[in-house]
């Protein structure tokens, strides 16, 4: 399947055809709008092989590597997962139940509601045990809060006023399609969606999985480049705008470019006048608290935080770019010396996103010292100490994209290190959508009520403990985004959530979890997680055929296919 060409006037034409059936899709029974998922499930299996090899064309990764299971998995696994799980709400709605129907709620000693969203099913207990997700809400929201809200356009067949526009992101292949899916069933949209020229390629794939959708005028996909960008956004009949992206392509579409973007910005003046929401990264970090760890303990963390880096090449908002460290652990050396090693064992991998040379020079440029631990024009960038004084360092103040890890050491004693870790967090770093800690067991133990003082301390739309944010990506019943607060004129991270499978409002954040150890080590310390090396690990000699068989499960579940997941995990 080859990209179709984009134009101004393709695009317009969608707009027009997609207005056109806003009031049909509004008033569409819920059962109807079940059906159509299911039918979307079925082509998302059916195109997933195809999906993977565009993906690795387009990026460089030779099938058969180690490397495709990210194609795998930040692809039509993740979809998969969320038209399930997004299935299921439609289908609760249907027949006048709440999705929030055998979800546990509870309510927290600070007045916030906490959603137990994974494990959610025994699929999720299968496929991902020992790893965990709860949503928290605003401080005094209640249950009868949530579920007066939640699907509320759906369930009351709101029509909106045109068309929802979706500027979908060039780097991870499922964020277009997700946010597609989050339009139409939480804001009861039409949508149109312009696929990012850097994965223009996928536009046939995802054509074909949407199908019917497309084919009743409820979806439609544009390409084209800024020019089919500008246009769509300025189009009278585009009500609202999504764009997964940089702040800076935000601003542009928000203020205009140039100075004379910056002054409207500065006032707080935007051209322009519909509702945007978004999500545009930031800095990411990760936090290490010091502990007993072996010397398996600090190989197998040392290859974690080299798969936040790494994953993609680096170019996920959701990457590490700075990890911190305590300056007293008397493990601090020999964590950075096993993290520069898997940094530089990791694949070798092209630089495929734009801009991405550039910005390494940049990054060179403000640190003349930085190690390159690339081969060839495979370049990887590591910082081995940063000032953490200095407000003015780009690593704490540009998202680079690229593969560019930093590392700071900060001092003091355990609690001491946890509070300024968490001030160097929330104060320094640009952006609040992810924040990784990576913690023994018994550090979190010793820890008691100051692990909770901390998570809410730490003003981050996603916390993950002992795993990556991304497992928030693909989970598909939690929001994502950044942390509230934001506007349009001050966007951070973003305004607003996508995924979010429950269709509920109120959401904070979310709190991640994972085992400290791989299985076996895992069981044989007492921790109760039987997942040997995620399939997603930099240094997963089976990940991709365990990623493929995971997806093929989600399309497809029986316990023969369950059987293939966990022999092909075990093998690693």
């Amino acid at each position: 399947m080859s990209a179709p060409e984009g134009t101004t006037a393709e695009a317009a034409a969608a707009m027009e055809n997609v207005r056109a059936h806003a009031g049909e899709w509004a008033a569409l029974p819920l059962t109807d709008k079940h059906e159509l998922l299911l039918r979307l499930h079925e082509r998302v299996g059916r195109v997933a092989q195809e999906w993977v090899r565009s993906s690795c064309e387009g990026k460089g990764i030779p099938l058969g590597s180690s490397l495709e299971s990210e194609e795998w998995l930040a692809g039509p696994y993740s979809v998969l997962l969320y038209t399930r799980a997004l299935a299921g709400t439609v289908r609760t709605l249907a027949e006048d139940g709440s999705p929030l129907d055998g979800v546990r709620v509870t309510r927290r000693p600070d007045g916030r509601l906490a959603l137990r969203v994974l494990p959610y099913d025994m699929t999720d207990r299968l496929t991902l045990n020992g790893f965990g997700a709860e949503m928290w809400t605003a401080p005094g929201v209640t249950e009868a809060d949530l579920r007066a809200g939640s699907a509320r356009r759906l369930r009351d067949k709101d029509v909106t006023e045109g068309v929802a526009l979706v500027l979908g992101a060039g780097n991870v292949s499922p964020t277009a399609p997700l946010d597609v899916l989050y339009k139409l069933y939480h804001d009861n949209a039409v949508v149109v969606c312009k696929v990012s020229p850097v994965n223009g390629y996928l536009r046939p794939v995802l054509e074909e999985a949407f199908a019917p959708f497309v084919e009743r005028g409820f979806v439609a996909f544009v390409s084209g480049g800024a020019d089919v960008g500008a246009q769509a956004v300025a189009d009278e009949r585009a009500a609202t705008i999504h764009i997964t992206g940089s702040l800076a392509t935000h601003d542009r579409i928000v203020f205009g470019g140039g100075s004379e973007g910056e002054r409207r910005k500065a006032d707080r003046a935007p051209v322009l006048r519909k509702t945007i929401t978004s999500e545009l990264g930031g800095v990411g970090a990760t936090v290490i608290l010091p502990g007993p760890w072996s010397a398996a303990d600090l190989r197998f963390q040392a290859w974690h935080v080299a798969t936040q880096k790494l994953n993609n090449s680096g170019f996920n908002c959701t990457a590490s770019q700075v990890v911190v460290v305590p300056e007293g652990w008397e493990l601090a050396d020999a964590f950075i010396a096993e993290l520069r090693a898997a940094l530089k064992a990791a694949p070798q991998r092209p630089g495929y996103y734009p801009g991405a040379d550039d910005r390494l020079d940049a990054a060179r440029a403000a640190h003349p010292e930085a190690e390159d631990l690339g081969a060839g024009s495979n370049r990887r960038l590591f910082v081995s100490r940063l000032d953490p004084r200095d407000t003015a360092e780009p690593l704490f103040n540009t998202e680079f994209f690229a593969p560019v890890q930093g590392v700071v050491r900060l001092p003091g004693t355990p609690p001491e290190y946890l509070r300024a870790a968490v001030e160097f967090c929330n104060n320094t770093l640009a952006g609040t959508l992810g924040v990784n800690l990576i913690a023994h067991p018994r550090t979190l133990a010793a820890l008691g009520g100051t692990l909770d003082d901390t998570l809410v301390a730490l003003r981050f739309g996603s916390i993950a403990i002992n795993t990556w944010t991304s497992l928030g990506y693909i989970t598909p019943r939690v929001g994502w985004g950044a942390f509230p607060g934001n506007d349009t004129s001050d966007a951070g991270s973003g305004v607003g959530l996508t995924h979010n499978a429950l269709l509920v409002d109120h959401v904070e954040r979310t709190i991640l979890t994972g085992p400290f150890r791989p299985a076996p080590r895992s069981l044989l310390h007492g921790e109760a997680a039987f997942m040997p090396l995620p399939p997603w690990f930099v240094n997963s000699r089976t990940g991709h055929r365990t990623a493929r068989l995971l997806t093929e499960f989600a399309a497809d579940p029986s316990p023969l296919r369950l059987a293939g997941v966990a022999l092909s995990a075990v093998r690693n």
